[in-house]
């Protein structure tokens, strides 16, 4: 099974960001080691806002060390960019065709004004294998855990 992390960044990547962060991703996952052992990994980018790293458990497990050492990456990438991809109290959610990042209480007033309802699409970031992506990931409003903190 791929096991999967995602990082939302708080506003759209313009598409240098994107090559540089791609880049830099793709020499970290080439040569990402868990215990010596190469782990199987990739990255995507997906709606110029999600980094996604997978890495497949069946080749070799990460370990605490080496997750670790992709959280130091993100890091890196934040302060080069000026991104921020550690924000959970940011709701990403789809808006027409585009994905809307907004900070909690703002997503609260649009619930209230009834711009955001409980079958808008919203993104389960939490989510932690590959299969996820296509089935948990952008769920709408009221069947994700979402509903548990804004639809009281």
């Amino acid at each position: 099974m791929e096991r999967i992390w995602i990082y939302q960044a708080d506003r759209e990547l313009t598409e240098g960001e994107k090559e540089h962060i791609l880049d830099k991703l793709s020499g970290f996952t080439s040569q990402w080691k868990a215990h010596g052992k190469a782990l199987a990994a990739k990255a995507e980018i997906r709606h110029n806002r999600f980094i996604i790293l997978m890495v497949d458990d069946g080749v070799a497990p990460p370990t605490g060390c080496s997750i670790d050492k992709s959280v130091h990456l993100l890091k890196e990438i934040e302060m080069e960019t000026g991104l921020n991809l550690f924000d959970r109290m940011q709701v990403a959610y789809r808006d027409g065709d585009g994905v809307k990042v907004v900070p909690r209480e703002e997503f609260e007033r649009l619930i209230a004004a009834g711009e955001v309802t409980d079958g808008t699409l919203v993104f389960n970031n939490l989510i932690a294998s590959y299969p996820e992506l296509k089935t948990a990931w952008e769920v709408p409003l009221r069947e994700s855990w979402h509903a548990k903190v804004f639809l009281n």
